[in-house]
């Protein structure tokens, strides 16, 4: 599984319908889960993002997937980050030439 990082932003569409957030969220565990995208944690931000939501997905053929099944339906809009666990750095680090 490779894991990423999403720093998301609300829509104008999602701020307004702020109160369905925790419906939102369980919506997209559902779709993620279609998609073998597994949400392992979601934090509300402070600064220039309003959301950061750390996924897991087999491979990076399925998180664009279920971002974009995810993004039709207008609510966030995502910035993707694919990240490393310390073993996978410390693989790649030995590598180096």
């Amino acid at each position: 599984m490779s894991a990423y990082m999403l720093l998301c932003n609300y829509t104008d569409q999602g701020i307004k319908n702020i109160k369905e957030a925790p419906n939102r969220r369980a919506a997209a565990r559902g779709l993620g889960q279609k998609f073998g995208v597994d949400i392992k944690a979601g934090y509300l931000a402070i600064g220039p993002y309003d959301l950061v939501i750390h996924v897991e997905a087999p491979n990076d053929e399925a998180l664009p997937t279920f971002l974009l099944s995810l993004g039709s339906r207008g609510n966030e809009g995502p910035t993707t980050l694919k990240v490393f666990p310390e073993a996978e750095f410390d693989k790649i680090v030995g590598a180096v030439a």
